[in-house]
């Protein structure tokens, strides 16, 4: 339901993207033509933009905390961040 709200907000706002995890969600910003971006890809420009040092950490903590995040996905992330 919080996802639904957030795609209508994003379109009504014309919102450059939309930060949306969950997969379901993610299918349908995509079908309504909406850039979205997640957690990983938003730690990447932060770490991009000189933020945060690095993604790694932070990724660490977060599965740490349970935070479901694919070997895959992880991995991509290191790679892209240089580290």
């Amino acid at each position: 339901m919080g996802e639904a709200a957030a795609i209508i907000l994003a379109e009504e706002l014309g919102a450059d993207h939309l930060l949306m995890d969950e997969r379901a969600g993610r299918r349908v910003v995509k079908l309504r033509n909406l850039s979205v971006i997640g957690m990983v890809g938003t730690l990447l420009l932060a770490k991009q933009q000189g933020l945060i040092p690095n993604v790694k950490d932070i990724l660490d903590d977060l599965l740490a905390q349970g935070t479901r995040i694919s070997l895959r996905l992880y991995q991509y992330a290191l790679t892209t961040a240089q580290e």
